[in-house]
Formats: C-alpha cells, structure tokens, sequence
C-alpha cells in the first residue's frame, strides 16, 4: 500500500529548513511532498534548492487549510495520505505502527499518532493530544487535554482507542475514503474541518483511531495565535457550521442552548476586556446566520448516510459542566466514566 505525505506550507520557511530533513529521513514508507499554498516568503525558493530532490506542488493561490489540501491531494496517487503540518517534528519509526494498523484494519477509515507539545515535550498538545473526542454541543475535547488543561504523558493513554476525530496536525487517512465523503470542507478555510471530515466518516459507520505507539511532536499556533481574533472567530464559526451540517435531529435545540453558552463566553471575555475576541464570537455567529442556508443540502445528504446517529466518541452531555462543576478535568475519568453509563444501561 502507497503512502503520502503532504505538508502543506504557507511562509514556512523557517519551519521547513528545520522540520523538513527529519520528515524526509524518518518516512522511508513514504513519498514526501510539500504543497506551497502560494507563500509570499522563499519557501518555493528553499524547496527548488536544498530540498530540490522532495516533490514540490505549487498551488496558484492561497486556498487556506482546508481547499489547500483538497488542491494539493487532487494531484497525488497514494492509497494513504498523511495530513501533516508544517510545525510538526516526526520520530524515527513514526509511520510504521499507523501503516501497520491500518493494513490489518481496512473498516478503520483515518487514525492519529500521539501528538505531544514541542516546546513541553513531557506533555500532550493542544491539538489532538491522544485522540478527540466531541461533546453533544460541539465542544472538542481529547485523551490527554480538556479545555486548557494538558496533561503530562505518563503511558496513561497508551492503548489503541477508537475516537470520534483524529486531529489535522497529523491526519492518517484512505484517498479513497477522503475522496468518498467529499474531503475537507473548503467553505471553513481553517479550523474545526478535520472534526467535520471525521464526523461524515463517522456517521457512515467508519472507525477512527489513535495509535500511541508512534508519536511525534507538535509546536501549534505558527500560523494564529491561540488568542487572535481571527481564530476565535473561525472556530466559533466553524463549529456552529459543522453542527448543523452533522448533527442528528433536535438541531435547533442544541443551537439554542449553544448560543446561550457563546453569549456567556462572550460576557465572559468582556469582563476580562478582550473585546475582539467577544466581537469575534459575536460576528462569528452572525456569518452562521448568513451562511447556514448554503449548508442544507450538506445537511440533509449527511442525515440520510448517517449508519451512526450517536457514533464511538460522541460525549452524551456538556464537557463545560463536567470540568466546571464535576471538576472533571482529566480525559481518563470523564471517558470511563461516559463507558459505565453506558454498560449499565444495557444491563
């Protein structure tokens, strides 16, 4: 079975003179290749140079995360992709326990490495940690961080788990698969399509999976602040968007309740006096308003090859209520927890 890599890079320059070699040494399963996202800095310059023996994709403009990829993935022939960020640094050894898995598990769509902080590298990152998982209200959460609250990597997480998103810092999947469910979104730009992506496949009775025993290690936030504006914007936005794209029946009311609890964080954000980042929340909801009819048919066409209402992964209540007041800020409890529930419900 063929394997891809494809980094996808926007004025990353830097980050390719120092990440790059290592990807190259350490995926000799693989094909690498760079798509340039039409980068105004010397990326091209850079790969046409010292990396001039590595397959160079050069998109004509800058399509944003999710239509970069679409662009870019729409010229490689592999039966696996590998969605890997610019600002991540690979292990030796990182793609054969992925590549493994998945030649023995063909129902299993798309897994993720563990992915740990590149500056503390002791504990998880933010993005993906080991594994995400989605509350009933759209709020993401993962094996190793809830909320702002990462936790230090103590083995706690090392089993094979099935999970409801595998995170787009370091995206194993089947073309064939990404190609079946319509691939990333690119009406989201950025943020939030990995977890829409994972939910179609989900809803069509795919398995998605973590698999602890390759990791490697994610810096995050090169291309926005965690605090920018424009990303608390994107990702309210996106996730609003991806609700009413995936979300079984009763979506109004689970809207409902979301916007009184994006009102509070922007009360919240107010009192603080981060007035962008709560203007950001506001405008992101006013651009659901002015967007959401565009999504019915997606909406509509998801329900009807939905095999799965209420896939592996989907947390049946609030994960705000459960950090806040439970105090449940660890993965491990809150998700043994979720498994006893249910266990007890079938007896």
């Amino acid at each position: 079975m063929s394997v891809a890599v494809v980094i996808l890079n926007y004025n990353g320059k830097k980050l390719l003179e120092e990440l790059l070699p290592k990807v190259i040494a350490y995926s000799p399963e693989a094909e690498v290749i760079v798509a340039d996202n039409a980068s105004t800095d010397d990326s091209v310059a850079l790969m046409e140079t010292t990396f001039r023996d590595t397959r160079l994709i050069k998109l004509p403009r800058n399509f944003g995360f999710a239509g970069g990829y679409n662009e870019a993935l729409s010229k490689v022939k592999a039966d696996y992709y590998v969605l890997l960020n610019s600002d991540v640094e690979v292990t030796e050894n990182w793609l054969a326990p992925l590549i493994s898995y998945m030649d023995a598990h063909p129902k299993t769509a798309a897994c993720q490495p563990k992915i740990k902080s590149y500056y503390q590298r002791t504990h998880f990152e933010y993005a993906g940690a080991c594994g995400g998982y989605i509350d009933t209200y759209g709020y993401p959460f993962c094996r190793g961080r809830i909320l702002d609250t990462l936790e230090p990597d103590n083995g706690q997480y090392d089993t094979i788990t099935d999970i409801f998103w595998a995170t787009g810092a370091c995206l194993f999947i089947r073309a064939e698969k990404y190609h079946k469910v319509g691939g990333l979104d690119e009406r989201f730009f950025a943020h939030m399509e990995e977890i829409d992506l994972c939910w179609r496949l989900k809803a069509r009775g795919n398995a998605i999976v973590c698999i602890p025993q390759s990791t490697v290690y994610h810096m995050g936030a090169q291309t926005l602040n965690k605090e920018h504006p424009r990303k608390t914007y994107l990702n309210f936005r996106n996730n609003w968007l991806m609700l009413y794209k995936n979300a079984p029946k009763h979506i109004g009311r689970t809207l409902c309740v979301r916007l009184l609890l994006d009102w509070a964080a922007a009360t919240h954000l107010m009192i603080q006096g981060k007035f962008p980042n709560a203007f950001a929340i506001i405008k992101a909801e006013l651009s659901f308003l002015s967007k959401y009819r565009q999504f019915r048919y997606d909406r509509k066409n998801n329900l009807h090859l939905t095999k799965t209402a209420h896939p592996k992964g989907l947390f049946h209540g609030l994960i705000l209520w459960s950090y806040y007041v439970r105090k449940e800020q660890t993965a491990q409890n809150l998700i043994w927890k979720e498994t006893e529930t249910k266990i007890k419900t079938q007896k």
